[in-house]
């Protein structure tokens, strides 16, 4: 929630020094490319900044307020061991190294921040105002120890982020940006090319007759790398998912009906009805206009007229009796016939006649349509309420030493055997391999285990888990010639036209450059040539990729070149290079002006916050460090 508040600054500073503190967060520079050493001090102090310490109950706070913001974003609960395979503890140990660094060099600094300054800053944090957009303190408290922090830590800590700030801030004041850079910007952005271009499609190879045995023999040992086949597992999965373990037929007649009344508008459209109204000041008012109308003396809506509304607006609007806000207007209207009068309705708006013009009486849908969805729903959640308990007894039977075989025998649950899978979700054959439940994550983790591992059980997307065990390893391995001939082949000729395909483009472009016109080389060749314009930078266009386009622009204007495109090759000439004149100040000009800025803002503050790392001296104690995450990492 801390990090949340941070990232509501709307100073563009501010969002500079997060957008560092994360990259070192990520990269871990900081920390782990300087020496590390056990500190023989107290095991309450995880690392030490200089003279600033980093306690282990702010690295644990830390850590569990990045794992919230993953698993929120994620929709997911994530494992100690998932947690551990993103880097989650060196991200947030980082990313304390980094502000403690922050803070010790403000500290060296004499910066302070005021009283007052901090008071606005807060005061002026949009998360603490109220819908009249002023500071709410109820708001204020509630966020806090939704965060599990007090007013002084929150106070304390926001000090230490303005007065990051103010150091950013005169780190990287008015850095300017050189004319000669926006120049190159300006040039690389806004020039336009014209090409004339010759497609060379793998049929300009001619006709490719077959290797012998010793070339395609030599072909495979120069291409080992592409035949060779990838380590496979073989795994036994217990999945217990509230899906699977729920038991419809389990649920009586009985039960599914009780279900069926107590929710009656959710299987079927209630009714509808199509209303009227005039309002009135006073009971007595209303009785009089009530008899006028019912004795057909004034029409309601001449009624209406007199009481200065517009007939077209008489009607609430097609409603169910739950849309009317008003509960005694929606008992009088739902109790009226078509077409007919209310008596006077006191509502909490004043006092209204009601005439419904229009009846949908909606529909039910008959138990019998319905009882299987709703047996289904009961299952689920009855499931679902037992699926801790179930996953707390096989936890058990796992540390008795039972076999997953067994537990899934005892319980009644499907064991899903994988003869062979690779890291990709492939069989040996390069074929899917269904069945496995959240693959990503489940192939990911049983690949970093070991036959025999104590693994820690998974949580699905279902909102189950997934235990796993590694019955068979087989590495990795080149595949025989005699077992990959087909794809040797392919791949040969694949090379051996790349080849001719190059050949032929590099005589067709040293034809170009010694002044043969496009059209007699493209005659010659028996090949249609093409004029391409207004040609830009990362922008494909007609048949041409980004590859070859880019290697039009890095070919001089009457020049020739040639690139893969596709199956086939690229041979062309660029006739023409065009660019608007460079403004100096011109809105362009200030526009990556202002984004080369931010980007030198960025590189400058990473590299003093690394210096002031280095300078301040920076120690880890990994046992402390361990301990703060409760175990090993």
């Amino acid at each position: 929630m801390l990090q949340s508040i941070r990232n509501a600054s709307q100073h563009w500073l501010g969002k500079i020094v997060l957008s560092i503190l994360f990259f070192f967060l990520i990269a871990g520079v900081a920390i782990f490319g300087v020496e590390e050493f056990f500190r023989g001090g107290s095991s309450q102090t995880v690392a030490t900044v200089g003279k600033t310490p980093i306690s282990a109950e702010a690295v644990r706070s830390a850590y569990q307020n990045q794992l919230q913001r993953y698993q929120q974003q994620l929709k997911r609960v994530l494992t100690p061991e998932q947690a551990r395979a993103m880097g989650l503890e060196r991200q947030v140990l980082s990313q304390l190294i980094t502000e403690a660094a922050l803070d010790q060099k403000t500290s060296d600094l004499g910066l302070a921040i005021s009283d007052e300054a901090v008071l606005r800053a807060i005061r002026d944090e949009q998360a603490f105002k109220g819908a009249d957009g002023k500071f709410d303190r109820t708001l204020f408290f509630q966020t806090l120890q939704r965060a599990g922090l007090n007013e002084q830590m929150f106070v304390r800590e926001q000090r230490s982020v303005a007065a990051r700030l103010q150091l950013a801030e005169a780190v990287t004041a008015e850095l300017a940006v050189p004319q000669a850079m926006r120049e190159a910007v300006h040039r690389y952005s806004t020039e336009r090319r014209t090409a004339s271009v010759l497609m060379l499609t793998p049929a300009a190879a001619g006709e490719i007759p077959a290797p012998g045995d010793d070339e395609l023999k030599a072909y495979y040992d120069n291409n080992k790398g592409g035949f060779r086949a990838p380590e496979t597992r073989s795994l036994n999965l217990l999945v217990l998912d509230p899906e699977t373990m729920a038991k419809p037929d389990a649920i009586t007649d009985d039960e599914a009906r009780k279900i069926y009344v107590a929710n009656a508008a959710k299987y079927g459209a209630p009714e509808r009805r199509t209303i009227q109204q005039i309002t009135f000041p006073d009971q007595a008012t209303a009785e009089i206009a009530a008899k006028q109308i019912e004795s057909g003396e004034v029409p309601f809506e001449v009624t209406a007229t007199a009481r200065g509304m517009d007939p077209k607006n008489l009607t609430l609007g097609t409603l169910t009796k739950a849309e009317l806000f008003d509960p005694a207007v929606a008992d009088a209207a739902f109790a009226l016939e078509k077409d007919k009068i209310s008596q006077p309705v006191k509502g909490r708006f004043g006092t209204v006649l009601l005439r419904v013009t229009a009846i949908d009486p909606g529909s039910q849908k008959p138990f019998d349509e319905v009882k299987d969805e709703i047996r289904k729903t009961i299952a689920l959640q009855r499931a679902r309420d037992g699926l801790e308990p179930a996953h707390d007894a096989i936890e058990d039977a796992r540390a008795s030493g039972k076999s997953l075989a067994d537990i899934a025998k005892e319980r009644g649950l499907t064991l899903v055997a994988v003869p062979a899978v690779d890291a990709k979700g492939n069989d040996p054959a390069g074929a899917k391999v269904e069945g496995i439940p959240d693959p990503d994550t489940t192939l990911a983790a049983a690949f970093r285990s070991e036959i025999g591992g104590d693994s820690e059980a998974l949580r699905t997307k279902s909102g189950g888990y997934v235990w796993y065990d590694v019955a068979k390893i087989d590495a990795a391995h080149d595949k025989p010639l005699d077992a990959v001939r087909d794809e040797a082949l392919k791949g040969w000729k694949e090379a051996e036209t790349a080849k001719r395909l190059t050949a032929k483009s590099k005589e067709l472009v040293e034809k170009l450059d010694k002044g043969e016109t496009v059209e007699a080389v493209a005659e010659a060749a028996g090949i249609p040539a093409k004029t391409v314009a207004d040609l830009a930078r990362n922008q494909p266009k007609d048949d041409l990729a980004n590859d070859v386009i880019e290697r039009i622009f890095a070919t001089a204007v009457d020049k020739a070149g040639s690139a893969p495109s596709g199956d086939g090759r690229a041979v062309y000439k660029v006739t023409k290079a065009e660019m608007p004149a460079y403004v100096v100040g011109a809105q362009t000009d200030k526009t990556v002006e202002k984004n080369f800025r931010t980007a030198l803002s960025d590189d400058v503050l990473g590299e003093y916050i690394a210096d002031v790392q280095k300078n301040a001296g920076v120690s880890v104690n990994q046992a402390a460090f361990k301990r703060a995450l409760g175990g090993e990492y």
